[in-house]
């Protein structure tokens, strides 16, 4: 019998640290994790191989997690529809709301425990825990 697909998530984020520190528990979890240093280098890997999640960083170079957040949503769909979970360091309601309004799913605050990034992800993927 063949093993089911896993789950492939995108990390968009400019820190080395944190894109290290999502993909070691992730994969502990079984998601196959790839990884973009900005919105740019995302939106291009996304169109040659299409994910089930994208967890992104608000303040990146070149283009940030919110300017990348509307670039996805008018991407044909299904690509448009792609879950999103958008981290920051940034807690005011403004971002939180700038966020959503640009087309997150999710907001988290950094720094984020590993149980709860995997939580989730599972979800936002519908992967069974």
């Amino acid at each position: 019998m063949a093993e089911p697909a896993r789950a492939r998530i995108l990390v968009v984020d400019d820190a080395s640290l944190v894109r290290l520190y999502y993909r070691q528990a992730l994969e502990a979890a079984g998601f196959v994790v790839e990884e973009a240093l900005n919105g740019v280098e995302a939106l291009e890997k996304l169109l040659q191989a299409p994910a089930d999640l994208v967890i992104v960083d608000v303040n990146m170079p070149l283009m940030d997690g919110i300017t990348f957040l509307r670039a996805l949503r008018r991407q044909p769909l299904p690509l448009a529809a792609l879950p999103a979970l958008v981290t920051s360091t940034e807690a005011g309601p403004a971002d939180i709301e700038a966020a959503r309004v640009a087309g997150a799913n999710l907001y988290l605050v950094k720094p984020l425990e590993p149980a709860a990034l995997v939580l989730y992800a599972r979800l936002l993927c519908g992967v069974p825990g």
